[in-house]
């Protein structure tokens, strides 16, 4: 039987899709350091390997000035790894003795550049934390917001870097009105 497509629902499927996609660039580019604090307790979580770490070569393609044809600029070294992690979700009624608690599972890939087989680990492992919409909002504030805040630094300082030898070519042109015809013709 074909399903029918609701359109609320899609908008929400993009939604999420868009939203994993954001957090899953902002892992695969954060310091080591700061993934591990930012997990804090829940970086030692128990999880089961589906792929383990993998250290592979990929292409990477660029365009002459941003805009033109792709290239092949050259290989760089990724991990990947994918992990699923059980955990358990209350559900139930404000009373703490009526919460029944259900097994709940997340999967969570890493692509990472580099060879780091534990970043990518840790990266996976917040990928499957932050789909838990109960703890979303807390791994949120403690580990996305400072990782984009310290990518933000580090391209400011990149661009301070780089405007600093930038080098300004002026043209020196002639008034109009003149009569260039006249230069070099003397007889």
């Amino acid at each position: 039987m074909p399903q029918i497509l609701d359109p609320n629902n899609a908008l929400e499927q993009h939604n999420a899709t868009a939203r994993r996609a954001t957090w899953m660039a902002l892992l695969s580019r954060a310091p080591t350091a700061l993934l591990t604090h930012g997990l804090g307790s829940d970086a030692t979580l128990p999880f089961e390997w589906l792929r383990k770490p993998q250290v592979g070569l990929m292409m990477m393609q660029a365009r002459a000035g941003g805009t033109g044809e792709r290239f092949n600029f050259g290989e760089i070294t990724v991990t990947r790894c994918t992990l699923r992690l059980h955990t358990t979700q209350s559900l139930g009624t404000s009373n703490a003795s009526d919460v029944a608690e259900t097994p709940n599972t997340l999967v969570g890939v890493s692509y990472v550049l580099g060879r780091s087989q534990y970043l990518a680990q840790l990266a996976a492992l917040a990928d499957a934390l932050l789909q838990d919409d109960a703890r979303f909002e807390a791994l949120n504030d403690q580990l996305l917001k400072p990782i984009a805040h310290h990518l933000s630094v580090a391209k400011a300082k990149r661009h301070a870097q780089a405007q600093s030898s930038r080098v300004e070519f002026f043209t020196v042109s002639r008034e109009t009105g003149t009569d260039m015809s006249d230069e070099g013709d003397t007889e």
